[in-house]
C-alpha cells in the first residue's frame, strides 16, 4: 500500500519520536511511506520553500493518491486534521481508511474528533509509548491488508 503519514510538520514537533517509529512500523510492513520528508528534522523548513499553494497542491496529490493515511494527531495541528477530514469526508466514494493515533495520556486534551471518532473507514488507537504506537499500527496494518 501506499501510506501518507500526517504529523505536525510547522507546529509542536515534540511527537517526532513516535511518527518516526509509526513511519518504520509502515516501512517494516512492505509498504511505500509517501510522505518520508515529513519526519526529517528540516522539514518545516524544507516546506517553508515552497508556496502554500505549492503545499496544499503537493499534499492534495499524496492524498488522492495514497491508499491508506496514518495519522499521528496528539498535537494541534490544523494540517492534520484537514488531511484526515479530507480522507474520510470522501472516503464512502474512494474506499480509502484513515488510521489515527494520538497519546492517550492527553486524552484531556486531544480533540474529541479524534477521540471519539467512529468513522466506519477510519481506526483511532490511543497509545501509551512510542514502541506501543509502533506495535499498534503494525497489527492494524497487518489487519487491513488480510482484509
Amino acid at each position: 500500500m501506499r501510506v501518507y503519514l500526517a504529523c505536525t510538520i510547522r507546529g509542536d514537533r515534540s511527537r517526532l519520536t513516535v511518527a518516526r517509529a509509526l513511519g518504520s512500523a509502515i516501512e517494516e510492513a512492505g509498504h511505500e511511506l509517501m510522505t518520508r520528508l515529513f519526519l526529517e528534522d528540516g522539514a518545516g523548513d524544507a516546506d517553508g520553500r515552497l508556496s502554500p499553494d505549492a503545499v496544499f497542491e503537493r499534499d492534495l496529490d499524496w492524498l488522492d493518491a495514497c491508499d491508506l493515511l496514518v495519522a499521528e494527531a496528539s498535537g494541534s495541528s490544523y494540517g492534520v486534521g484537514f488531511e484526515v477530514g479530507y480522507i474520510a469526508g470522501r472516503a464512502e466514494r474512494t474506499g480509502k481508511r484513515a488510521i489515527v493515533l494520538y497519546d492517550e495520556r492527553l486524552r484531556d486534551r486531544v480533540s474529541r474528533l479524534v477521540s471519539g471518532n467512529t468513522h466506519p473507514r477510519c481506526v483511532t488507537i490511543a497509545y501509551r509509548s512510542a514502541d506501543d504506537a509502533r506495535a499498534q499500527l503494525g497489527e492494524a496494518l497487518a489487519t487491513l491488508t488480510r482484509a
